[in-house]
């Protein structure tokens, strides 16, 4: 048996051209979270500058930042919240609606996520345009949260996303960028 070879993080992204649609370099860290290394790797790396600090929950954007933010929660000692799609949580919920790229959607997460003032790091695997994280911090905001930090595996600096978040008074955190859509 080959022994696995170290893979530089970014080397271990999967880039696919023209997905969904034409002109579009879809960034695929399905291949990040296969190997084992690249995955800790990436999950240090999100920990790294709140390690030590107090976080109280972990909030992850469905459906990749589930993956992550779990991972990152289990390694801060800190709860974990799932911010879904409309219609996916059981219990009574708070929603908002955020613009895509072609119409709106919605997402919400539970009324009781969190407590007021809890420190609540937000995860996801990508920030493009901003428009689901953006909508993901007003959500906790709306329910109490102080959003400490924004954290992504992959920014999208061509497209402004994680400008969007530090006009916000958010704090962003990522590991490597990629040029374009």
């Amino acid at each position: 048996m080959e022994p696995r070879r170290h893979v530089a993080l970014k080397e271990s992204i999967r880039s696919i051209p023209d997905y969904p649609k034409p002109g579009i370099i879809f960034r695929d860290i399905t291949t990040l979270l296969s190997d084992p290394r690249s995955f800790r790797r990436a999950v240090d790396s999100l920990v790294h500058p709140y390690a030590g600090g107090r976080i109280d929950q972990v909030a992850g954007i469905e459906a990749r930042g589930f993956i992550l933010g779990g991972a990152v929660a289990h390694q801060l000692s800190s709860g974990f919240v799932p911010i879904r799609k409309k219609g996916k949580l059981p219990h009574t919920t708070v929603k908002i609606a955020y613009a895509l790229e072609y119409g709106t959607d919605e997402m919400e997460i539970h009324v009781d996520a969190v407590k007021p003032g809890d420190r609540v790091l937000l995860v996801d695997d990508l920030i493009a345009t901003g428009g689901t994280a953006t909508a993901a911090v007003n959500l906790l905001r709306q329910i109490g949260a102080e959003v400490i930090a924004a954290c992504f595996v992959i920014d999208l600096p061509d497209l402004g996303g994680a400008q969007r978040l530090r006009d916000l008074g958010v704090t962003v955190r990522t590991l490597m960028e990629f040029e374009g859509h």
